[in-house]
């Protein structure tokens, strides 16, 4: 399969779901991907089970900002000295490029690396959702190596990590991060192509494309933003439901990702779950900070990667891991993501 410019926007509409509010909004990285397939052509996307096991996978993120992001769009040549030098610390060619983060706009913004770079998107990613922190992904769960990780900006900045761990390439990230003005391009967890078919979350590529194109659950509630509160880093979202749904109320509660739903005291949806509002009028999903008063919005539960409900995952990005306890996760959902 590839993906194509009739594609994209039904791709960035299923990153966008699969964003659970986070990840930053596609908007800013949909048209970065648009160009890229205009000048470069369609991407390939492979099964990574189809490349020699010992090709070089390229994960592959942005880091930093939405808000810089979305004004420093990066260049044509950024992604080609982000591969030389992933390239150089393994001494072999890139095979194939993997998201690193297939919910928001990294979805897209890889899309449009592996166009700049003539190379396919393996249908897999490391976290099957979004998530804030860098080592909240499967890999990490699988024992790999973070580094080394190399981190590029558009002016030809270069750094290298390695011989970290994951807390500790979060928190050194975030400080080259800052001292590129808030925005790089990060390739870390380097990783073969059989160990991509072993441990990444598989079919992403392909999930986000039917999301978009609407194979999606039916909605939990169906209704509109009732009220909405935020304190520091928390946001809390009352729904009401609307025709079918009268007179059902939902609690929502996020971070930077929506991490909780809650109806009558009893929890319906919890992280890992992915849950996603969509804006009723426009079909697209909302990111956390875009909500508002009297959105009319319909609300999608969708179940995460079988990994994060394991002891490990849920220790790494279950609802402790974000502050949340007394909640527990609901039956429903629980069969759901074993039976994937």
């Amino acid at each position: 399969m590839d993906l194509d410019a009739a594609a994209l926007a039904a791709f960035a509409r299923g990153c966008a779901l699969l964003g659970s509010g986070g990840g930053g909004p596609v908007s800013v990285t949909l048209p970065v991907a648009a160009q890229a397939l205009e000048e470069c052509g369609p991407v390939p996307v492979a099964d990574p089970r189809d490349l020699p096991g010992d090709a070089l996978v390229m994960p592959f993120s942005l880091v930093g900002s939405p808000a810089v992001a979305a004004e420093r769009i990066g260049g044509r040549d950024e992604p080609a000295r982000l591969r030389d030098r992933v390239e150089q610390l393994h001494g072999r060619p890139v095979a194939a490029v993997l998201s690193s983060e297939i919910g928001g706009l990294n979805g897209p913004a890889a899309l449009a690396w592996a166009a700049r770079l003539r190379l396919p998107l393996l249908d897999a990613d490391s976290m099957g959702r979004a998530f804030p922190r860098m080592n909240q992904n499967v890999l990490e769960l699988a024992g790999l190596r973070p580094g080394p990780a190399v981190l590029v900006d558009e002016y030809g900045h270069t750094a290298v990590l390695d011989h970290v761990d994951g807390v500790h390439l979060e928190l050194l990230v975030r400080g080259v991060v800052d001292a590129l003005g808030g925005r790089a391009a990060s390739s870390d967890y380097p990783l073969t192509a059989a160990l991509a078919a072993v441990h990444a979350v598989p079919g992403t590529v392909t999930r986000a494309l039917a999301l978009g194109r609407g194979e999606v659950p039916a909605p939990l509630l169906t209704g509109k933003v009732a009220d909405l509160r935020r304190a520091g880093e928390a946001t809390h979202v009352l729904l009401e439901g609307t025709g079918g749904d009268d007179g059902r109320l939902l609690r929502l509660e996020a971070r930077s990702e929506f991490l909780a739903v809650v109806e009558d005291g009893a929890c319906r949806a919890l992280v890992p779950d992915v849950i996603s509002l969509v804006d009723s009028h426009t079909g697209w999903a909302l990111p956390v900070e875009e909500i508002r008063y009297g959105l009319r919005v319909a609300l999608h539960v969708l179940p995460g990667a079988p990994a994060w409900y394991t002891p490990a995952g849920l220790s790494l990005a279950g609802p402790a891991a974000f502050g949340l306890t007394g909640l527990v996760r609901p039956a429903a959902t629980a069969s759901a993501a074993d039976a994937r």
